[in-house]
């Protein structure tokens, strides 16, 4: 497998599911929030680029701008982020995250980081140094593709 660019079909499901059921973990970890994976990876992306301008975070989360709006509305309503006029555009809001934005990213993030521990704790010492030493493929298949942005999810 190593220089092989073909990975075994089954493989690949195992890598697939493996990743998928800890995201629906970590995404349970932190479930008592209201708020969809669009709107937590906007969060995120709006944290990571304020302030930035609906149009542009809509090209980062590669969605339309109508979509954008959808998903920002439940942000702004509950004061995770606030919108103040561009002085470049007067037609265009640049988006920024609210101190309370900030503290739900927080929660989240460590909600989130203490299953992570919780369930490495679990491991042995060699596979939690097998699992460490993962972490720069892992961060590389992690990476956006080239030419775009892949969604943002919150860390």
């Amino acid at each position: 497998m190593a220089n092989d660019p073909t990975v075994p079909a089954a493989d690949l499901a195992r890598l697939r599911l493996a990743v998928s059921r800890l995201h629906r973990q970590m995404v349970q970890a932190s479930s008592r929030l209201d708020l969809t994976f669009a709107q937590l990876s906007a969060l995120a992306r709006i944290e990571a680029h304020a302030p930035i301008r609906l149009v542009d975070l809509a090209a980062r989360e590669r969605v339309a701008p109508p979509s954008m709006i959808r998903t920002l509305a439940p942000l702004h309503a509950d004061g995770l982020i606030a919108k103040e006029p561009d002085p470049q555009d007067r037609r265009s809001a640049l988006i920024t995250v609210t101190a309370h934005g900030r503290e739900t990213i927080a929660r989240i993030r460590l909600e989130r980081s203490q299953l992570l521990a919780e369930r490495i704790g679990q491991l042995t010492a060699e596979q939690q140094d097998a699992l460490l030493a993962a972490l720069p493929v892992l961060e590389l298949l992690a990476e956006e593709p080239p030419g775009g942005s892949a969604p943002g999810p919150v860390n």
